[in-house]
């Protein structure tokens, strides 16, 4: 029994794994559905821009700040001993930009809006308020969904530009104030060997990982059950399946656009 069990377990995950990708997949149909339709409830989109973009700012840049500054401390460490210090500003900008800044952006954006996100509206499903916005004629996804995925689609980028920004700032802290090494140099090399292309796939992560973490933390609040456990066991799953998805999802991006942009030489 135990040997049968042990061997219908993968296909059984993999058998789930299948219907949620099935679950994720009508509910972006239903979102886009929602829209073609041309209501957007602009009000309820710019509340939910107020509560994504403008209070996760905290938490994104104090992560963008002190990630930047401790990668700084690392790399100019090693780098000195190949005498390759003043190149410590083109390594921290390309990495911010292109992997760090989007990456822990997401992450910490799942923790706090995901969580947010799966908890308001799994309430909803379990108090019964979104059958009663079915029966006053109202689509939960119009309503509930629709708002949330568009202020994401708009606070992420930016939300990734200031985690970009402030790592860069603590950076230049770092080596100029830090290790004494002269700003032009710093700058010189970060201004030579950061371009567009580096942005671009920064902005580009930031619009996946927020479409993600809406999809996601919306899904787990839509299909909560069995009352506050189930809420509460609804939110955890949005902040782990989310996280984890991040990461997955970013090798295979970082795969792709580095094939359309490719990583220029120090």
């Amino acid at each position: 029994m135990a040997l049968s069990s042990a061997l219908t377990l993968p296909g059984r995950s993999f058998l789930y794994f299948l219907a949620y990708l099935g679950q994720l997949a009508a509910l972006m149909r239903e979102l886009t559905i929602a829209l073609r339709s041309g209501v957007w409830r602009l009000r309820l989109v710019a509340e939910q821009i107020v509560a994504i973009g403008y209070g996760s700012q905290a938490v994104v840049i104090v992560t963008g700040a002190f990630t930047g500054a401790v990668f700084t401390f690392q790399s100019y460490a090693k780098f000195k001993d190949f005498g390759m210090e003043t190149s410590v500003g083109a390594v921290v900008s390309v990495a911010l930009c292109r992997e760090l800044g989007p990456v822990l952006a997401g992450l910490m954006v799942a923790g706090r809006v995901g969580a947010a996100m799966a908890a308001d509206i799994g309430t909803m499903k379990v108090t019964e308020q979104v059958d009663a916005l079915r029966v006053m004629g109202v689509h939960p996804v119009d309503y509930l969904v629709l708002p949330r995925f568009l202020a994401m689609m708009v606070s992420m980028p930016f939300l990734v530009a200031e985690s970009v920004s402030f790592g860069l700032i603590a950076s230049y802290m770092v080596t100029s104030y830090g290790y004494d090494m002269p700003s032009s140099w710093y700058l010189t090399h970060l201004v030579d060997h950061t371009n567009m292309d580096d942005l671009k796939i920064g902005m580009i992560k930031g619009f996946v990982f927020g479409m993600l973490i809406t999809l996601i933390a919306c899904h787990q609040g839509l299909k909560a059950e069995n009352g506050a456990v189930g809420v509460g066991a609804g939110t955890t799953r949005a902040v782990v399946v989310s996280s984890l998805v991040l990461l997955i999802v970013n090798f295979f991006l970082s795969i792709a656009l580095n094939y359309l942009y490719p990583l220029g030489t120090l």
